[in-house]
């Protein structure tokens, strides 16, 4: 596994990241348990995990029962989380009454972990500045319950004025942007305002959404295919991803990769990226994504181009 540093925080992560959104509370448990032993011998080091609502009903908690079930999961799986980097989301959904230091006191608890190392800032509520939510997330480096904080979907605009803020109030600034970014949607990581937004705030990309939903693996191709979106694809943004799918194929195919594997490595070329995040919900979908380490050695510039190829 190769490992990257995260922007100017001094911590280093797995190019691939796995996350769990909308997983492992969906998942009998040994599923999930075998997921992360898969993910642990791959030297995946960079967890990510967020708090969301149960839209289910069935969970014990209303929300944060996610957060829980992780917990669970990565202690008995055995990760040794001083060398492990945790990730999760600020999402200042109970703002005011609840600030930054009530929202990751009550992730903490739920996790059973003292600190997290990373901390993605939502978009904010209308109410709250960006310069009050760099004092909140200062204190929250001060207390020593967070290492390192980044942003979750920012503008170029908004990580430039995050990171003048974070210099001014003497804070940590960030160092991470998570941001989709995939062959079917290379903005907003390859335009100009965001390359300089990054470069100038010493911020690394950390790519969501890379495999669109899954429909750059190629399985929505068949008739009937099932899956998390298979009821969208009618929807112009995976039209658009189908498309990329199709050309993706054959390119793959003839360097001996999956397209997953391939797309995953497309992102990793990009020198702003320092990891890929996905998600997995069988053990051999983590093996299937490592092989992106030895697709990006074969992705030759003019590979690269070809890729890039305008849409039909």
């Amino acid at each position: 596994m190769i490992h990257r540093p995260l922007g100017g925080s001094g911590i280093d992560v797995s190019i691939l990241s796995l996350g769990s959104w909308l997983t492992f509370e969906r998942l009998p448990r040994d599923t999930g348990l075998e997921i992360m032993r898969a993910a642990r011998r791959a030297d995946i080091t960079f967890l990510d995990d967020a708090r969301y609502n149960d839209p289910t009903g069935s969970a014990p908690l209303e929300t944060g029962y996610s957060e829980v079930v992780f917990g669970e999961l990565f202690r008995a799986a055995g990760w040794e989380r001083q060398r492990t980097i945790v990730a999760n989301k600020l999402w200042f959904e109970f703002w005011p009454e609840q600030d930054a230091a009530g929202e990751i006191d009550a992730s903490l608890q739920r996790l059973g972990f003292d600190y997290l190392d990373l901390e993605y800032c939502a978009p904010l509520p209308a109410s709250l500045a960006i310069a009050d939510a760099v004092s909140q997330v200062g204190g929250l480096i001060q207390s020593g319950k967070l290492r390192a904080w980044g942003v979750l979907n920012w503008s170029a605009a908004q990580i430039v004025e995050a990171h003048r803020q974070a210099v001014a109030q003497k804070v940590p600034p960030p160092c991470a942007a998570q941001l989709p970014y995939s062959l079917a949607r290379r903005e907003p990581v390859e335009t100009p305002e965001m390359i300089a937004a990054c470069q100038s705030a010493g911020v690394s990309v950390v790519a969501s959404s890379t495999l669109a939903s899954g429909v750059l693996t190629g399985k929505y191709a068949a008739p009937l295919a099932s899956g998390r979106v298979a009821d969208q694809l009618g929807n112009p943004r995976y039209q658009d991803a189908l498309r990329v799918a199709e050309r993706l194929q054959p390119v793959a195919a003839r360097l001996g990769k999956s397209p997953a594997a391939v797309a995953i490595a497309y992102a990793l070329t990009s020198p702003r990226v320092a990891s890929v995040l996905f998600g997995a919900t069988r053990p051999d979908q983590i093996h299937q994504n490592c092989e992106a380490l030895g697709a990006m050695e074969q992705l030759s510039d003019a590979v690269l181009d070809e890729l890039r190829a305008p849409r039909a």
